[in-house]
């Protein structure tokens, strides 16, 4: 298996370029509490970084980098057709969950109020 994501800073893996005078900032990978303490989290690591990250050149910039990441997002809840949940985008089973759900249902799974 390849490096995480944040962990290669090989322009195989897409690894984005620092700006002159600024370093590259990596977040720390398998610490508790981070989104690799949690296995569907990193699932989606490392679909993100298979699909979006080592699938494209270089960018030119952060801002570059942020723009591509929200639109990959911004497909993969709303475009993207998933098997599991009848071949529609999870906003799409999501929509039809609360239209679906009565209101007293979704109240009772919520978090207790703190009153």
């Amino acid at each position: 298996m390849g490096p995480s994501l944040g962990q290669s800073n090989s322009p195989r893996h897409g690894a984005l370029r620092p700006a002159p005078g600024r370093s590259r900032a990596v977040a720390p990978v398998g610490s508790t509490g981070d989104s690799h303490d949690n296995a569907l989290a990193e699932a989606f690591n490392s679909l993100f970084a298979a699909e979006l990250v080592r699938n494209r050149d270089l960018w030119n910039d952060i801002d570059d980098h942020e723009t591509a990441t929200a639109e990959y997002t911004d497909w993969f809840n709303h475009r993207r057709l998933h098997s599991e949940i009848g071949l529609v985008s999870p906003a799409e089973h999501e929509e039809y969950f609360y239209r679906h759900t009565t209101a007293t249902a979704t109240a009772d799974a919520s978090v207790p109020s703190l009153h």
